[in-house]
């Protein structure tokens, strides 16, 4: 991967209101050929320092990246990255070799998240501003792409989805933490979840609950080919 792809970068962030099903009005412009979730969408929450101890305390990280097999010289992304509990972990995984981009849509939180990796002294660790249908990814550059606790916060998941597909190398994956719970209260039945990722044309790996990360992993790769925008069908919620 070219260096270059991975500079700071914190534009203007395009963000999105995640309340219930919005109009075709309230969509940005680059959703509109893409159908909307037939689900409510989760409020974005702000991602504090203040539940890291509890999460090492039960291990999450180290448990979620071995099982994700992240191995030192990899490239990963960390969507809805936050203030970065994953992030760091990932970088000290992936060694000096390896390389993470944290990505949100959240300006303040990448600005505290920079000031941390700063402080930590991170060198490989990159941040990026996305926005909520696009998480502007460099072409071909991810191992694994983090969506941990947030993938329920998207709020065009088939936009999101469709053009996160050329960002993963040939073998990549995307790895999906999350909560068996409605979608507005914060979590994604696993079957919907699988929905709608094979009506993009990922296809499921693996699917393990996990009660000691509070939660479920599910594992992605993708499928023989990507489906086209007015091809893809929304899965229903009932």
């Amino acid at each position: 991967m070219r260096p270059q792809m991975f500079a700071l970068l914190l534009a203007v962030p395009l963000l999105a209101a995640c309340e219930d099903l919005g109009t075709a009005q309230d969509r940005p412009e680059t959703a509109v050929e893409f159908p909307l979730p037939d689900r409510p969408v989760a409020d974005v929450i702000s991602n504090q320092f203040s539940n890291e101890d509890a999460r090492d305390e039960r291990n999450e990280a180290q448990i979620v990246m071995d099982l994700a097999n992240i191995e030192p010289g990899m490239t990963v992304a960390d969507i809805g990255a936050g203030e970065g509990y994953y992030t760091v972990r990932l970088a000290t995984r992936v060694g000096e070799d390896g390389r993470v981009l944290a990505q949100d849509i959240s300006r303040e939180a990448l600005q505290r998240l920079g000031r941390r990796v700063e402080r930590e002294r991170l060198e490989n660790i990159s941040i990026k501003l996305g926005q909520p249908d696009d998480p502007q990814l460099p072409v071909d550059s991810f191992d694994r792409i983090f969506l941990v606790h947030m993938y329920h916060e998207v709020t065009e998941p088939y936009a999101f989805l469709w053009r996160m597909w050329p960002a993963l190398t040939e073998d990549g994956q995307i790895i999906v933490v999350d909560v068996d719970r409605p979608t507005d209260r914060h979590g994604i039945p696993p079957k919907l979840l699988f929905c709608e990722f094979e009506a993009v044309g990922y296809n499921l790996v693996e699917f393990i609950e996990r009660p000691d990360i509070r939660g479920y992993f599910a594992r992605f790769q993708r499928g023989e080919k990507r489906i086209e925008p007015s091809a893809i069908k929304p899965c229903s919620n009932g």
